[in-house]
């Protein structure tokens, strides 16, 4: 079975960013399809590397995936890393397992050992975009909580991104899981993503403040690319930290390890290697005795599904991520998207990926172009000429 097209399908989903489709067709006729990982600005340069890497894949057997992981870092990529690079890799190879278990009509998880679990536990994100006020983010979480998710992902320090925040920045967000906790109770989960904003005496800071209310994590308080500082918030942090969405490959996620800087790390399977390089990272994970909870900013169809394929293969598995603004792109592209109920995905019974794609509406919905960003600016910033 050999491959026969490989094509990039960026698509608009009606929200914040274009997502990136790669649909890969064998001489037999069995079509796969994938997701990469993409960012707001940065999506023409991913869909460029999936199209440079993908003439590579033409001709070759679609079933030899981790020959063709291989020679592509060995070969194409030349032992260069890049969020490009990664990106691409892991639509491409997302779709190739779509077609493995197209072609022996079995979904891809018991091609990979078969599952430890038969649903997967999800947790809301997107919900809270742009909220400033704690009132509006408790009475936006009630209303999550009311359609039956049972664990909510929120930023609680007001914008910009900055590495030194004033004392008030603190007060804020405490105020808001204040607001938040009050509104929802005990029993749902509150996760807190610090977006790799602050310096370690800041996150320590931080954390010690919003640990009354007793959150589920603190993800990624500092740059990921300084380690030390990163283990540094863990060995204080009362609350778990949480980091790995901007790591690629079981290599980088090796360095995270022996730091001991993570209690739980959150690759994201559309831009750490694929559904494969996903379980070599989460079985390292597994002898440091750290969680994995994956990352997903990305559609609710395609990466959500192989993120579910990979999550039910691991013992360490905790919860994963569902975007609610791609909710509705997601139910207009599928025949059969997957639905949470009561913070529960259950696995998909079909073959593949298990996600009956519609291919005409996938292409009637082509990427559009966002106007320039203005960069932000706070009082606390010195204000320099363009």
């Amino acid at each position: 079975m050999k491959i026969k097209k490989v094509e990039c399908l960026a698509v608009h989903p009606g929200w914040r960013k274009n997502l990136i489709f790669v649909r890969i067709e064998t001489d037999d006729g069995v079509v796969g399809w994938g997701e990469a990982y993409s960012q707001y600005d940065r999506d023409r340069a991913i869909a460029a590397q999936i199209e440079a890497l993908g003439q590579y894949l033409v001709g070759r057997e679609a079933r030899n995936i981790r020959h063709f992981m291989q020679i592509a870092f060995d070969d194409y990529a030349q032992r260069r890393s890049s969020l490009e690079y990664w990106c691409a890799l892991s639509g491409i190879e997302q779709a190739l397992w779509d077609i493995a278990g197209k072609a022996v009509d079995q979904p891809v998880y018991n091609l990979l050992g078969g599952a430890c679990r038969d649903k997967i536990r999800v947790y809301a994100n997107g919900w809270s975009y742009k909220m400033q006020k704690p009132a509006d983010f408790a009475r936006a979480a009630e209303q999550v909580v009311r359609s039956g998710f049972t664990a909510i992902k929120f930023d609680p320090l007001p914008r910009p991104w900055r590495t030194y925040i004033p004392k008030e920045h603190i007060r804020h967000s405490v105020e808001v899981v204040r607001a938040i906790r009050n509104a929802v109770g005990d029993d749902v989960d509150l996760l807190l993503d610090i977006h790799r904003r602050l310096a370690p005496a800041r996150a320590i800071t931080l954390a010690n403040a919003l640990a009354e209310f007793e959150p589920y994590w603190f993800e990624e308080p500092c740059q990921v690319e300084n380690l030390e500082a990163l283990a540094e918030v863990r060995a204080a942090s009362p609350i778990p930290v949480v980091s790995g969405e901007a790591m690629y490959g079981r290599a980088d996620f090796r360095r995270l390890f022996r730091e001991r800087a993570v209690d739980i790390i959150n690759p994201d399977i559309s831009n750490c290697g694929g559904i494969l390089e996903m379980l070599f990272i989460a079985a390292a994970a597994e002898s440091e005795m750290v969680a994995v909870s994956p990352h997903n900013y990305n559609s609710t169809t395609l990466s959500l599904s192989a993120t579910v394929h990979a999550a039910a293969c691991m013992p360490n598995f905790t919860i994963t991520e569902y975007f609610l603004p791609y909710e509705e792109f997601g139910s207009v592209v599928t025949r059969n998207p997957l639905v949470p109920v009561n913070g529960y995905i259950d696995l998909p019974k079909g073959p593949g990926l298990g996600l009956d794609v519609i291919e005409e509406v996938v292409r009637s919905r082509p990427a559009q172009s966002y106007p320039a960003r203005t960069f932000r600016m706070s009082e606390y910033d010195q204000p320099l000429p363009l």
